[in-house]
């Protein structure tokens, strides 16, 4: 196979400086209309396909945006020979990481910047991001999939944005929603327009906006004057065949009036364990989520939810590290969207 040709090659043959070729390609609009035919010219007669560090040679930039990711989907053991999705289709896919990649996809297209997805390697480690990090003018995260040190460096070098996480004393800038008062919206529609006075939150602490959905939980109940628990329902899990993590419920819980749920994963889990048990949802117990997946909109009954403008964050993360690689003296951006309870069935609407 004949070597591929270089921006060396090409800035050789047109007589140009590798400068000129790198521009050529990144901003045409910069260069001379002459010189630019010359240089595509050249490209085109040693079939030369630019790669992201020659684009980058003007400008020191690549033109690629990274997003580490994580796959609620992939099993412990990794995924199976022959199996791309789990057996419950759109009940597993698409989920709000998944919504959020689309955004950041779609302005990406918009603003002419390829986007580079990766996640945690088998072995742990930091080593996936970090060749990610060193590939790309700016970096998008979710949360708990890196280390703080490890966000800390890679933010010393190129502009990182932590996906669904409150500001903290870093160098990052932050995007989230308003999961807080979400939370306390739809608690509020079960008191105020359904009479649930017995509700009970299930779902962990952990990462920040599980306690943020606990805390607008607790703030609901005490302004309606209700007992205000200390501690959610945290359920066990078992692993589905799907390797897909799924909630347990003790068999001795006391049945409350409502489920309010940290997501719509763990409330479709409950809708299941309910229907199984011969409990009628919303007749005898309503349930919400959070996050508004497709999936609560197919579910039976459908899903009263809290959703998340999640396309509109990745959207916005792209438009966020645009700013900080235009200025890298800016500093951290903190921006909290709105959210929107969907009311549908599961509620009693």
């Amino acid at each position: 196979m004949a070597k591929a040709a270089t921006v060396y090659d090409v800035a050789r043959h047109a007589g140009v400086s590798i400068a000129t070729v790198s521009m050529a390609f990144r901003r045409p609009d910069r260069v001379k209309e002459s010189t630019r035919d010359l240089v595509f010219a050249s490209a085109r007669a040693l079939h030369y396909v630019p790669s992201a560090s020659a684009r980058g040679l003007a400008d020191g930039r690549t033109g690629v945006l990274g997003l580490f990711s994580f796959d609620y989907l992939l099993p412990a053991g990794g995924p199976q020979e022959g199996q791309d999705y789990p057996d419950d289709g759109c009940r597993e896919f698409p989920l709000y990481v998944d919504e959020i990649q689309r955004g950041m996809e779609l302005a990406c297209w918009q603003h002419d910047y390829a986007l580079m997805i990766g996640g945690p390697s088998r072995a742990g480690g930091t080593d996936t991001v970090t060749d990610i990090a060193g590939h790309v003018d700016g970096l998008a995260v979710f949360p708990q999939t890196l280390p703080p040190d490890a966000l800390e460096r890679i933010a010393g070098r190129i502009p990182v944005v932590a996906v669904s996480e409150p500001p903290q004393d870093d160098r990052l800038s932050h995007i989230t929603v308003d999961n807080r008062g979400g939370t306390r919206a739809v608690t509020e529609h079960l008191i105020r327009d359904h009479g649930r006075r017995d509700l009970l939150f299930v779902g962990g602490l952990n990462p920040a906006e599980g306690r943020a959905r606990f805390a607008g939980f607790r703030d609901a109940l005490r302004a309606a004057g209700l007992r205000v628990p200390r501690k959610p329902l945290v359920p066990q899990t078992r692993v589905l065949p799907s390797g897909r993590a799924a909630v347990l419920l003790p068999d001795d819980l006391p049945m409350p009036e409502a489920f309010v749920c940290a997501t719509d994963d763990v409330a479709l889990d409950i809708l299941d364990i309910l229907a199984a048990r011969g409990v009628r949802v919303p007749a005898e117990v309503a349930v919400t989520g959070f996050d508004g997946i497709v999936a609560g909109r197919v579910a039976r009954p459908t899903l009263t939810t809290v959703r998340q403008p999640m396309v509109e964050m990745g959207r916005l993360v792209v438009e966020v590290l645009l700013r900080h690689i235009a200025d890298p003296a800016r500093p951290p951006e903190f921006r909290e969207l709105p959210v929107q309870v969907v009311v549908r069935e599961s509620c009693g609407c």
